[in-house]
């Protein structure tokens, strides 16, 4: 069973795009992506939760991962897999 896949954020963000194509290349068919540009409450709820401003802001399970280097640093160190595939 995997973990759901959260993602914060916006129309145009390169970032969001790369986090998308790593998820996608370790098998994660389903991003539920929530677009903080269209409403300033939810991006003030982004804010709220991670403590961060800016986007892609990703959640695998209940574990906040942080951005697209966040992601990145965790795929290279071989970590991200177990993550994203934990073992019951």
């Amino acid at each position: 069973m995997k973990n759901q896949v959260i993602m914060y954020s916006t129309a145009v963000c390169p970032y969001c795009t790369m986090a998308e194509r790593l998820l996608k290349s370790k098998g994660v068919e389903d991003i539920e992506k929530i677009r903080v540009d269209l409403d300033p409450v939810v991006r003030d709820a982004m804010m709220q939760k991670t403590g961060r401003r800016t986007v892609p802001q990703i959640y695998i399970g209940e574990t906040h991962v942080g951005g697209f280097d966040d992601l990145s640093a965790l795929d290279r160190a071989g970590k991200l897999d177990a993550l994203l595939n934990p073992v019951d």
